[in-house]
């Protein structure tokens, strides 16, 4: 019997890269899993990929009539949510201060900060007591990466989050943490100009950058019982990045 066994997970953001490699395990654990994606064409080829036990939603997280149409879908289908995990997000490089425009804030913090926030909070009616709520959060709201202010800025956010949450939902015993990834080999990292590449995987102390299934494997550590005494965490997968 799988880990996730008859449990209701959501999955924002999960056409590509670490959240589609997460709603494959959780269904290989025995979960049923709603996935979202802001384009038909890539929400369709994740389902596919998926194979069962999945049902695509398209939409936006920054948009709340979107997360409402997910979240009436869930209802409908299945009716209620064990897991929650808010993972969309979006990032902009190469963005020293002086050239930051107030589109390239909004579209940043209107994804990671604000959608990540109203993600969670209208999911609470249908989330169990007991549940498990994952955000994805960033080395990079610990450390100072030049020219990445906004994206810092906004993961430092999604962090603050957990740890309020967590008091927010202590009497329902619903657990919040969240996963902060370092380099990992996902269509945002491809974005990256190859010298910063470089420089990123220069700084990773294990020497390479992580895979999708890395954090695939952790999330589902902390879906399941595994976790069961784990709540306000923040979990580096990041091959020590921001350790030393």
């Amino acid at each position: 019997m799988g880990k996730l066994q008859g449990k209701v997970a959501v999955i924002t953001g999960a056409t590509s890269g670490m959240a589609l490699a997460t709603a494959k395990r959780f269904v290989a654990e025995g979960a049923y899993v709603f996935i979202t994606g802001r384009r038909q064409k890539e929400l369709d080829s994740a389902v596919a990929a998926i194979g069962r036990s999945v049902t695509g939603v398209r939409g936006d997280a920054s948009n709340l009539a979107d997360i409402d149409l997910l979240y009436h879908t869930v209802k409908d289908q299945k009716g209620h949510i064990d897991v929650l995990y808010a993972s969309a997000g979006q990032g902009e490089f190469n963005l020293p201060l002086g050239k930051i425009s107030e589109e390239s804030f909004d579209k940043t913090f209107d994804l990671n900060v604000r959608g990540t926030l109203f993600t969670v909070q209208k999911a609470l009616p249908l989330v169990r007591d007991g549940g498990s709520i994952i955000m994805t959060g960033s080395i990079a709201g610990v450390k100072g990466f030049e020219g990445s202010s906004i994206y810092n800025a906004s993961k430092a956010a999604v962090r603050s989050f957990a740890r309020s949450w967590t008091n927010d939902l202590k009497f329902r015993r619903i657990r919040v943490n969240v996963i902060s990834p370092g380099p990992v080999e996902t269509g945002v990292f491809a974005t990256i100009p190859q010298e910063m590449k470089n420089a990123f995987v220069s700084l990773v102390p294990m020497g390479r950058i992580g895979q999708p299934e890395e954090i695939a494997s952790t999330a589902l550590f902390l879906a399941s019982d595994d976790s069961s005494f784990i709540t306000g965490i923040e979990l580096f997968v990041d091959g020590g990045t921001a350790q030393i």
